[in-house]
């Protein structure tokens, strides 16, 4: 079993499912002669040539919608999308074409293409580069929505999103490029839909995707070690399908729920979430269910405006301390 980072898992596994089946290739903006603005396609265009790993110019609903016919005539193109951002100049090829198709001509052909694209903020990047708008996709019935947090579900999944015969937003954080983890030898595809429980606990459930679902496991490990709080992690994976009966079957047990999120409170993945565990879990609650999300203004680019902003360690501890307060369950 191998420590890499998240970017490189990405990279091997574009590679490996490219050396596996003829029909995956790549398109997107820089990906080939500059390597791509992240560097997940470095040495690809070398290896594989300009007909598996097309450069385009900066027009994202030309090339979604290349990328689209493409798999239509039954070729699985991995699009890069330099940021989610830009893909708001996509989202009609996005929205009413790629998760449409399927459905509206009876399954006579499908789509399966994976959109590859980061976003999040903490890069003093600005307001309009630091999004966290996967809300708008995975609200959309015909698209899957995943969002690894570790380098062996990066892989795990892009695995299942390439070889899925469905339009697959592949979710990555800005913030996760750099983090390293172990990643087995052997990986299988991972299933579409299925949430994970990274830690076990009994006190209280914390749920995350993403960056935060990373942040969920440090903020449990350091509860458990320095106050003895014994925290359940369920790290979501997938926003559509959203596993709703792993995230019930913790609350029933723990009774409390945080739910952490890079986007906006209001609205967010995070009210699904909530709403899921009113519906499943309502009767075992002993406290509401809280939530921490980003500030609800255009992310500033001055540093400490921008961190202030973001959902962190220290305010996911502050409402898992208020949680446990309300009922009396916090160790002092």
């Amino acid at each position: 079993m191998a420590v890499i980072s998240y970017r490189q898992a990405l990279h091997d596994t574009l590679r490996e499912e490219m050396l596996c089946d003829e029909d995956v290739f790549l398109i997107g903006e820089e990906i080939g002669v500059f390597e791509g603005s992240y560097k997940i396609t470095a040495g690809l265009l070398k290896e594989f040539g300009e007909k598996r790993v097309r450069d385009t110019p900066i027009a994202e609903e030309g090339f979604v919608g290349a990328a689209v016919g493409a798999a239509m005539l039954g070729l699985r193109p991995v699009v890069e999308l330099m940021t989610i951002n830009f893909s708001l100049i996509a989202l009609d090829q996005i929205v009413n074409h790629a998760a449409k198709i399927y459905g509206m001509f009876g399954g006579q052909t499908s789509v399966p293409m994976v959109l590859r694209t980061p976003g999040g903020g903490g890069q003093q990047l600005g307001a309009t580069h630091s999004q966290n708008i996967e809300l708008y996709y995975a609200f959309v019935p015909g698209l899957k929505v995943v969002a690894p947090s570790t380098p062996a579900d990066a892989k795990a999944l892009l695995l299942a999103s390439i070889r899925d015969n469905d339009p697959v937003l592949f979710l990555e954080n800005l913030a996760l490029y750099n983090t390293k983890g172990e990643v087995p030898d052997v990986v299988e595809p991972a299933e579409i839909g299925k949430a994970k429980v990274t830690k076990q606990g009994t006190d209280i459930t914390i749920i995350g995707y993403s960056r935060m679902a990373m942040v969920a496991q440090q903020v449990a490990e350091k509860l458990q070690a320095e106050e003895g709080i014994n925290a359940e992690v369920v790290d979501l994976r997938s926003l559509r399908p959203l596993d709703r009966d792993t995230v019930v079957e913790s609350v029933r047990k723990t009774g409390c729920a945080v739910i952490a999120e890079d986007d906006w409170l209001t609205y967010g993945i995070g009210a699904e979430v909530a709403a899921s565990i009113s519906d499943g879990a309502f009767d075992y609650l002993d406290a509401p269910v809280r939530r921490v999300a980003a500030a609800e203004v255009p992310l500033p680019y001055a540093k400490p405006l921008e961190r202030a902003a973001l959902p962190s360690a220290e305010s996911l501890t502050t409402a898992v301390h208020q949680t446990l307060d309300a009922v009396g369950r916090r160790r002092r």
